[in-house]
């Protein structure tokens, strides 16, 4: 692990630990938490301190929620904010946004709505449906509702067109991937459906001052978080969130050994 800054780690509590899921607390991809990082987490909660899951999936695995037990968790880049089983926000498209959403350019073009409840998909001809989504039970997109709909997400070659045109017609929508580590993959969610407001509100809800949390994470749509908590742990060599890491490791597979770290310095070791 390296610093990349000299910004103290906050000392003693509060404390809010908020992380990103995929290629942070478990592999790109993944469905199960570590056993080593599990132990840890369950050390830091006995201590005392807040833990907070913020990721861009709709819904984190059953085993990963089980073994982190978050005092908070925000899915959907943030937009929906659920502390202590309670549902505090839910941003979701207004129609004409949809609208203008879905009116992309991209012929073949891999699109998933998500509602809370279920998720529509438009797959080209020639493509099966993906396991997860047929776990999930995926509707056609024609079923799709006009309202509810809180993120779309794009699977094409070609997305930074689409992502470029929502940025100069609809500013106000938040949109992440179309570039690395994702850039045949995008995301769009409603305004004010990013990391960075989760975090806020998440700590607000918590009782816990921002300069007094810290996010980890390793992708794009981890960028706003980074950048407004008050200590930031890269995880991952991804360039765009080197200038806000105050710390930076070099995968999830690191990330059990530090939090242990920081359980020593609460226990005064």
């Amino acid at each position: 692990m390296t610093a990349s800054s000299s910004l103290p780690f906050p000392t003693g509590l509060p404390l809010l630990l908020a992380f990103d899921l995929d290629g942070t607390l478990i592999q790109d991809g993944g469905t199960e938490l570590p056993p080593e990082t599990a132990r840890a987490l369950a050390r830091l909660r006995s201590l005392g301190v807040k833990l907070a899951i913020v990721t861009g999936r709709d819904i984190p695995p059953r085993s990963v929620r089980e073994g982190v037990q978050a005092d908070a968790t925000a899915t959907n880049n943030g937009g929906r904010i659920e502390v202590g089983g309670q549902l505090h926000a839910q941003a979701e498209f207004s129609p004409e946004d949809l609208q203008a959403v879905l009116a992309h350019e991209l012929q073949g073009v891999r699109l998933v709505l998500f509602t809370p409840e279920a998720i529509y998909v438009d797959l080209p001809p020639d493509r099966d449906p993906e396991p997860w989504m047929l776990a999930r039970g995926y509707h056609p997109l024609s079923e799709a509702p006009q309202t509810g709909i809180v993120k779309a997400g794009f699977y094409h070659p070609e997305v930074v067109t689409l992502a470029r045109r929502l940025r100069e017609s609809h500013p106000h929508l938040v949109l992440t991937g179309a570039q690395d580590p994702y850039p045949h993959f995008l995301t769009v969610t409603p305004t004010g459906a990013h990391k960075a407001a989760a975090l806020a509100r998440i700590a607000e809800l918590l009782e816990v001052p921002l300069e007094r949390t810290v996010a980890f994470g390793d992708s794009d749509n981890d960028e706003v978080m980074l950048e407004v908590a008050g200590y930031a742990v890269q995880v991952g060599t991804l360039p765009l969130l080197a200038r806000h890491a105050d710390w930076q490791l070099p995968g999830h597979e690191a990330l059990a050994a530090y939090l242990d770290g920081i359980a020593d310095g609460l226990e005064g070791r």
